[in-house]
């Protein structure tokens, strides 16, 4: 299943993205009306859903609604840093001394970071440094905690595509990241949630980034160093995983900062990961609006 989270007019659903059209889940009464209820709910929620997709013919034209981020707000986000071999080696030639990790390199991207697959993402007031990080992400869909490699794949729900979006500067002032990774609208996912079964090989997928159609990242997720199995397996030796924890597996070469080519108002990024789609986000300048209180 492909699942989504969508915007029918002013109303927000679920349900699950099939070619041009959506199966909106609330037609069952079973089926929870939120995508974090729905994980938590488990094989048999899913069950529930596999069976009304097959029975219904109610269906909405994708053209009649919006995608928004499959969850709109991760209970976390974690995110793997220096996991492409390739992108190790363009470090190391911009003059950074970076040995291969023998453990991964966790951060996190704070929640609401999130942004939805097509929505529009800001160039902060407070650098001129915002970058690209083409991703594989994947979903847990388990709670559980000291998940060993060879059972790691039965927690994860599925797989997805995000943009680890990065203000270089900030990112740089800390060695925890955080700040710098973590700018509203900074991690656009999506199309969708694909769930495990739908996937022929989640370490065999070419993953390609273009800025306004010019190629940037174009590598292959069997060239991660540390595999998600390995990261839930690290992950949960330290704390419990959830149902809706969105883990970022980290990018492949082609980042625009080895170049000097960051990002700046009116650009788009396409990312794409074969069998999981792709997501296309507009940089604007942040709005005057973001300023609250």
């Amino acid at each position: 299943m492909r699942l989504i989270t969508y915007l029918n007019e002013s109303e927000e659903g679920i349900g699950s993205l099939e070619e041009d059209n959506i199966i909106p889940f609330s037609q069952d009464q079973d089926i929870p009306n939120n995508m974090l209820a729905f994980l938590e709910g488990g094989e048999e929620v899913l069950n529930i859903a596999k069976k009304l997709c097959e029975q219904t013919k109610r269906k909405i034209p994708l053209t009649n609604i919006k995608l928004k981020s499959p969850i709109p707000r991760p209970p976390k986000i974690l995110a793997i840093g220096l996991n492409y071999a390739d992108h190790l080696e363009e470090v190391r030639a911009a003059g950074r001394e970076m040995e291969e990790p023998e453990v991964p390199m966790v951060f996190n991207k704070q929640s609401l970071s999130v942004a939805g697959p097509f929505e529009e993402v800001h160039d902060p007031k407070v650098s001129e440094m915002l970058d690209f990080e083409g991703e594989l992400a994947f979903i847990i869909g388990k709670k559980c905690r000291h998940i060993p490699k060879e059972e790691a794949h039965k927690v994860i729900a599925g797989f997805a595509i995000a943009n680890d979006l990065s203000v270089r500067d900030w990112q740089l002032r800390s060695p925890t990241f955080t700040m710098g990774k973590s700018f509203d609208t900074h991690c656009p996912f999506g199309p969708a949630i694909v769930t495990s079964d739908e996937i022929s090989d989640p370490h065999n997928l070419s993953i390609t980034t273009e800025v306004n159609g010019e190629k940037r990242q174009d590598s292959n997720t069997k060239h991660l160093i540390f595999d998600c199995y390995t990261l839930v397996e690290h992950l949960s030796t330290a704390f419990t995983l959830e149902p809706g924890d969105l883990i970022l597996t980290g990018t492949p070469g082609g980042v625009g900062v080895v170049e000097g080519k960051f990002l700046k108002a009116g650009d788009v990024i396409k990312i794409a990961i074969s069998e999981l789609g792709y997501i296309e986000n507009k940089v604007i300048n942040e709005p005057d609006s973001t300023k609250k209180y």
